[in-house]
């Protein structure tokens, strides 16, 4: 199997916010390495790449912690589509931006994964789209349950994975998917 030259990258809320030390512990420490290496291939294959950023109040004065990743800043001429809530379809022409490209997979990175990834993931599948998730270029941390249980980022991370896989979406490592765009 390949994928597509028409299948597209969607780079979820990678933004200095997420290097507070305040969130506590995170898992996939390599994370928005693994999104760089992707970003490179998708540039230099041509692919369509989509930058997605969270800002919650956009009324508020510009905060550095806005901002996306040096790591895989947007060049140029890449689509970025502000958000405000968990998914990046939500009030942005996301879906528009898609159908209009003919893009019908995405290859969806970011953080983190049992929110905005993982919110994003599963509406892309209701709309009928193929989502590809990279479990190597997506983090989360660690949290505290309704009864005070302490989960690890790592246990936070593979739940929502397993939530997504073969229903929402194929779960899968960036060696995997840089296979699948040689073929």
């Amino acid at each position: 199997m390949k994928l597509s030259a028409n299948t597209g990258l969607l780079l979820i809320d990678v933004q200095n916010h997420f290097d507070d030390p305040s969130l506590g512990n995170r898992n996939n420490p390599h994370a928005e390495e693994n999104m760089a290496a992707l970003l490179h291939r998708w540039r230099e294959t041509n692919r369509p790449i989509i930058h997605i950023q969270h800002i919650s109040n956009p009324s508020l004065p510009h905060h550095p912690g806005r901002d996306i990743k040096d790591i895989v800043a947007p060049l140029p001429g890449e689509p970025v589509m502000v958000k405000n809530v968990n998914s990046a379809f939500i009030g942005t022409d996301l879906e528009r931006h898609l159908r209009e490209a003919g893009i019908e997979t995405l290859v969806i990175v970011g953080l983190t994964t049992d929110h905005c990834v993982s919110t994003t993931t599963r509406m892309a599948k209701n709309l009928g789209f193929t989502p590809y998730i990279v479990s190597d270029a997506t983090a989360t941390f660690e949290r505290v349950s309704f009864d005070g249980k302490q989960y690890t980022a790592e246990d936070i991370h593979r739940l929502a994975l397993v939530s997504l896989h073969e229903e929402f979406a194929t779960v899968i490592d960036t060696k995997g998917i840089l296979e699948l765009l040689e073929g």
